[in-house]
């Protein structure tokens, strides 16, 4: 299974060269990679029981992809066979699970293996990780945990009295399968990506829905169809015709790039084309005002829907224009003092995107986790992979990957291939040998990123977002094309890296410890 006992493992833990963390599209997608770069000493851990990551955990009613099938797959392993042009939930998966088994991945998952810490052991230049499933070491680590995994769900602190609360409670990502809707009286709080999908999906079947809606979001028409057998038979016969397929998608999404980033005021347009849809659907002038945002449209995710709308025009929805404030035994209080009762409360909240949980488990060089790291600055990482004093380490969808407009797919392989180089350069140096961030090149990339996001549509737009942390800082997002990325992260830079080696046997510190040797890249 890719284990061996080698000369870097602890007493009785077995090691591996690369230990990936996740079995998402990043876990998915840095397996493959390692197997068409010759190594297959990895191993893939997962907390859950399959592959997937967040595909495998939103299964929520009505849960589809805002971005269409061809662009969401990966180059390497095309699709012929999406059903429509953009994918629901449970087909999205099932080409992961096609991923796992066409590449061979199968020997190396290690399921119901959830990392509890890994610290980086300086003298013996590994990882030592201890997972629910067992413990293990690793020369380097893939972290694809995602974004997009820890739901956010609120504290008692922070809205009173839902520990008290009589009814059901789960959010999107969580949802309870067992438990049915039929006649309830439900609430839905939020009205991000998935609160958009799972209102149309349940309205027809619940008693009385509650939309409690803290910021109205920009919605615009999902031009969505099925595929058709003789669309599928060509793309299978004749491949380029899909490559050409994804490519037109693509193109149009790296012109689309500018106006994000460079020139939000051009979004008006835009803006326009949202609110016809709203009126469209939206015959009460009223009701319009309350899903009117009042900012411009891109600094919070635009949402694709064509069934949104008319949902909230049912007789049995109410919208609530403000966000929720306290639970009162079954009866929810927004901040404007509006009132509902209710049975069941569906948390459409979101992630910890901008505070991973997993940067509490991962303990580098110095001692301090990844979170306390980050603590004042925010997070931040070198061409949004290493972070300094984490050596041989690297996330995919790290720091400032994130996209507005286009596929995450893009992303993550072009970090995939600087993870491959990355492996390339530790072989490159030879015997135990490690790479570490310097500070100095995470400022400066870190410095260049922030300073083109102040023109950015996400930073000036006027709204609050998930892609800002808790100081206001745009830690999430890229602020450029995919194109511009990809060259970014092409190769490794070995003069933005310390090189770590191990000490020769008996070398001391002035501490008196046995210490490593960091040597200036390219000496």
């Amino acid at each position: 299974m890719g284990e061996h006992k080698g000369g870097n493992e602890g007493a009785d833990r077995p090691h591996v060269r690369v230990a990936v963390i996740g079995s998402g599209f990043g876990g998915l997608g840095a397996a493959v990679r390692l197997r068409r770069e010759g190594i297959t000493d990895f191993v893939v851990l997962e907390r859950a029981g399959s592959v997937g990551g967040t595909w495998r955990d939103n299964d929520y009613p009505g849960c589809a992809c805002d971005v269409p099938s061809h662009l969401y797959s990966f180059s390497f392993a095309p699709n012929y066979a999406w059903p429509r042009a953009f994918s629901g939930q449970e087909h999205i998966r099932a080409y992961l699970e096609h991923v796992a088994d066409t590449f061979g991945l199968r020997p190396h998952l290690r399921f119901d293996s959830e990392v509890l810490r890994m610290a980086w052991d300086a003298e013996r230049l590994c990882w030592d990780i201890e997972t629910s499933g067992g413990s293990l070491s690793a020369d380097f680590v893939v972290s694809a945990t995602g974004p997009l995994s820890d739901p956010k769900v609120p504290t008692e602190a922070e809205l009173p009295g839902l520990g008290s609360f009589p009814g059901k409670v789960f959010h999107s990502a969580r949802w309870d399968h067992g438990y049915d809707l039929r006649g309830k009286r439900v609430a839905v709080i939020g009205t991000g990506a998935s609160a958009i999908q799972i209102v149309p999906a349940i309205q027809p079947e619940v008693g009385r829905l509650t939309l409690f809606q803290r910021t109205p979001p920009w919605v615009l028409p999902r031009v969505d169809r099925g595929i058709s057998g003789a669309e599928r038979w060509l793309h299978e016969r004749l491949p380029f015709t899909a490559q050409a397929r994804r490519g037109l998608l693509w193109g149009v999404r790296e012109l689309q790039v500018q106006a994000f980033t460079k020139r939000p005021n051009q979004l008006g347009l835009v803006e326009q084309l949202a609110k016809r849809h709203m009126t469209r659907a939206v015959k009460d002038p009223e009701l319009r005002a309350r899903l009117t945002p009042d900012y411009r449209i891109g600094c919070k995710r635009i949402l694709l829907s064509n069934t949104y709308y008319p949902a909230l025009t049912r007789p049995n929805v109410d919208v609530v224009a403000s966000g929720l404030a306290k639970v009162d035994g079954s009866t929810l209080v927004a901040a404007d003092g509006t009132a509902a009762e209710v049975d069941a409360i569906v948390f459409g909240t979101g992630f910890h995107v901008t505070d991973m949980p997993i940067a509490d488990r991962v303990v580098g060089a110095d001692g301090r986790t990844l979170a306390e790291a980050w603590a004042e600055s925010g997070m931040r990482s070198l061409r949004g992979a290493s972070a300094a004093g984490f050596p041989n380490w690297m996330t995919i969808i790290g720091p400032n990957t994130g996209l507005g407009n286009s596929s995450m797919i893009l992303m993550i392989e072009s970090q995939l291939a600087y993870m491959a180089d990355f492996v390339r350069q530790l072989d490159v140096l030879g015997g135990r040998v490690a790479l570490d961030a310097r500070p100095a090149a995470v400022d400066a990339w870190t410095a260049r990123v922030q300073k083109r996001m102040e023109r950015t549509v996400w930073n000036t737009g006027g709204c609050t977002s998930w892609y800002l942390d808790a100081n206001g800082r745009n830690t999430t997002v890229w602020p450029g094309t995919t194109t511009e990325f990809r060259s970014a992260t092409r190769r490794v830079d070995l003069s933005e890296y310390e090189v770590v080696r191990a000490a020769a046997p008996g070398t001391r510190n002035s501490g008196g410890a046995t210490d490593t040797e960091k040597v200036e890249a390219g000496a």
